[in-house]
């Protein structure tokens, strides 16, 4: 018997509030623990897919499988629990709050899923992404890749089983990219979350190699 997918997508679309046009996306499924690199040009959907995936949109039409559960038919309270255990979103713009520590951003995030603290995750995640003596600084204090590496600590602390990243190589020269793609590899590996990136960029397929597989949107 073969396993159940991680995500299945059946007749899924969406058409943004006062705009006609319909984005229509493929049926997909995704393993579990497999990384799926979503190519395309700027504006045909993939920021979309990714929002849809996390619940912070809901369908025109179609469903969404998530691990067994159907995500468009949560709503309120249940839907934000539900992603705040099972996802981790990377979005392009990091939004921090800026008053706290980077050890404390990250900890906000058990917060605000309904988990209790737990500190010694917290450092353990830190250590891992080479963030501990950055854990005290304020997120104005980081340079651009030791914010995507804090936010990498922040999307991962709750242990998700989906991480999802939105154009994480954007105006980032060959060296911080490949710098951002391991760190991702090596986590989405290490904790064993399923790995969905959206990019237009041909450098994310390639550092992941053989392990992703790649959907042009």
């Amino acid at each position: 018997m073969n396993p159940r997918p991680l995500i299945a997508l059946h007749a899924l679309s969406y058409v943004w509030p006062g705009n006609a046009t319909e984005i229509r996306f493929p049926d997909l499924s995704v393993e579990r623990g497999s990384v799926l690199v979503l190519r395309a040009a700027s504006g045909r959907g993939k920021s979309t897919l990714l929002a849809l995936l996390a619940g912070l949109l809901s369908p025109s039409a179609g469903q969404i499988h998530v691990d067994g559960v159907v995500v468009s038919a949560l709503t309120g309270a249940a839907r934000d629990r539900w992603r705040g255990r099972n996802v981790g979103f990377l979005p392009q713009r990091l939004h921090w709050v800026d008053a706290l520590s980077v050890e404390r951003n990250v900890a906000l995030a058990l917060w605000a899923a309904g988990l209790p603290p737990d500190e010694v995750r917290v450092r353990a995640l830190l250590a891992a992404l080479g963030l501990t003596e950055l854990a005290q600084r304020r997120p104005h204090q980081l340079s651009g890749g030791q914010a995507q590496r804090a936010a990498l600590a922040r999307a991962l602390v709750t242990q998700p089983s989906l991480l999802l990243v939105d154009e994480p190589t954007a105006s980032l020269d060959d060296a911080a990219a490949a710098a951002a793609l391991s760190a991702l590899d090596q986590a989405s590996t290490r904790y064993g979350a399923t790995l969905l990136i959206a990019t237009h960029d041909a450098r994310v397929g390639a550092a992941f190699g053989a392990r992703a597989r790649e959907i042009q949107l």
